[in-house]
């Protein structure tokens, strides 16, 4: 065959991160996507303007200060701030940055360009952080918007698949010993309910940070103080418009946060009370800890399917053409759980970043978390995305192998058959202490039989053959003591009862939500 004489892509000849080409999904990473946070960066950039031209109206009539901000140059700000940036910025940006080694002062320039009447006013006041610990937020705020709806989504997929196995009886695990049985549905709603206390935390964090607003170089506000003229008012309204604004960024719907959802002063009620340069980064870690939460609860689901496998009692999806080895054709491996167990235990290890993070900022700022920052934030978003969207596809397609289930069960359950036995037989008359010792007998051969030489456990037979036992041996069947519905207690009530009250209201309330989500499934 012979080679191609096209150009070779040059994709192929660089890293990239597998959780953007491989695990995450398109709109997460959007959302940490170099667009967006650029184009967050100038709407920032317009809404101190837009805050500054407002404050120098009110004030202008009482002689406090100048205007500062002219109505042409707000509408200019406007007008290339409302669209997303450009390619063509971009390279521009990129050849400031080479010049100026500053990010930020970069993205001002390549405003300042497409903006020629408002140059002068753009990032009035602000500190680089001014603008980079809000878009932040911003980021994090949408990130956390989306993972909130697929943890909802995912709840909801394995209350589907619960409900339909309510009544199922399994053979339950202590130690990874067999114990008392529960039913199927009841274990994956325990799944589902693990992931429902999480998401309660989860959501609390979305409500309680707050954005950093504008603070100044040192957080001192002492350069907005400069510019309202010493107006300490002033400088509080104008922070107030600001964070007003961006609030109305971190949301899809644009929901405003309200003044009542936090505990804050007048002036400072919608931001963050005290910092330095940048917002405080124990925020990072708090942020970190609640995703490694969350990948703690996948973690634990994937691997109980992946042990359930093993025991041929439940599957993962697979596709009808997919390979579960190159050399062993007959596997089906829980490739999707392994992936979940991969990706999760990731964002476990990256919280450590953000607590070195928050433990190493010297005074009002230090400059060695950005670098960190950079990676450990969106990549914990992108894993914990990748793993939620894999947990969803098996969750809605989890094949239960109800055969097994019954097999694996009654293999046990003349074991744990046994009190009940005991009690039956001692209210025909039997010798509590006598009948103890035989049913200890007869169970310690019976597990012999089954560890040494691989049979199948005889104790019901044996029981059977002995005339202790005789008043209560027609009881010794699958509808009367052995019923394993006899012995999964309340399993299905606590279920029906978690499915009604907790997740059906959960998928009202989102319905709309997990309607535009659609489909999981990559196919990767």
């Amino acid at each position: 065959m012979t080679p191609s004489t096209a150009q070779p892509n040059p994709q192929h000849d660089t890293y990239t991160s597998p959780l953007a080409a491989r695990n995450a999904s398109p709109e997460m990473c959007k959302v940490w996507s170099p667009r967006h946070k650029f184009t967050t960066w100038r709407k920032i950039w317009l809404a101190v303007a837009q805050a500054q031209h407002r404050m120098s109206d009110s004030y202008v009539g009482k002689n406090k200060f100048p205007k500062l901000v002219t109505d042409e140059q707000v509408k200019e700000l406007a007008d290339v701030a409302s669209r997303e940036i450009t390619d063509q910025e971009f390279d521009l940006a990129s050849k400031y940055e080479r010049e100026l080694r500053h990010d930020v002062m970069a993205h001002v320039h390549c405003l300042g360009d497409q903006c020629p009447t408002a140059r002068s006013i753009i990032h009035l006041g602000c500190t680089s952080q001014d603008v980079v610990c809000n878009a932040d937020y911003v980021v994090m705020m949408s990130a956390f918007h989306l993972l909130n709806q697929k943890l909802v989504r995912v709840i909801a997929a394995f209350s589907d698949t619960a409900k339909q196995h309510t009544e199922l009886p399994a053979l339950g695990f202590t130690h990874y010993q067999p114990a008392q049985p529960v039913s199927v549905g009841r274990r994956i709603a325990g799944w589902a309910y693990d992931l429902y206390l999480i998401r309660a935390e989860f959501g609390n964090r979305m409500f309680s940070l707050a954005p950093k607003g504008m603070k100044g170089a040192t957080g001192t506000q002492a350069s907005f103080l400069a510019l309202f003229g010493g107006d300490q008012t002033a400088v509080g309204l104008f922070e107030d418009d600001v964070v007003s604004n961006i609030s109305l960024l971190c949301h899809p719907k644009n929901v405003r946060r309200t003044l009542n959802e936090f505990d804050g002063y007048p002036g400072s009620d919608r931001s963050v009370r005290l910092c330095g340069q940048t917002y405080p980064r124990v925020y990072d870690s708090m942020v970190l800890a609640d995703l490694a939460s969350i990948a703690s609860v996948l973690h634990k689901i994937a691997t109980d399917i992946r042990l359930l496998s093993n025991r041929k009692e439940i599957d993962e999806p697979f596709g009808k053409n997919q390979i579960g080895s190159s050399a062993m054709p007959y596997k089906r491996n829980p490739m999707k759980c392994e992936r979940i167990c991969g990706l999760t235990r990731f964002v476990m290890n990256l919280v450590g970043n953000a607590y070195d993070t928050a433990a190493t900022q010297w005074l009002e700022r230090t400059l060695d978390d950005s670098s960190n920052r950079r990676l450990s934030l969106p990549e914990a978003f992108l894993a914990l995305d990748g793993a939620l969207d894999l947990m969803h596809t098996v969750a809605s397609g989890l094949v239960v192998n109800e055969a097994m289930v019954r097999k694996n069960l009654m293999l046990e359950l003349p074991f744990m058959a046994t009190e009940n036995i005991l009690m039956e037989a001692v209210k025909a008359g039997g010798d509590r202490q006598d009948l103890h010792e035989k049913i200890r007998v007869h169970s310690q051969a019976a597990g012999h039989r089954v560890k040494q030489e691989g049979l199948d456990n005889d104790l019901i037979d044996r029981l059977k053959a002995d005339p202790d036992f005789a008043p209560i041996h027609h009881m010794l069947t699958e509808d009367q003591i052995l019923n394993p519905m006899n012995f999964i207690g309340r399993s299905v009530e606590q279920t029906e009862r978690f499915i009604t009250e907790v997740v059906e209201p959960l998928k009202e309330r989102y319905k709309d939500e997990l309607e535009s989500l659609g489909s999981a499934d990559r196919g990767v």
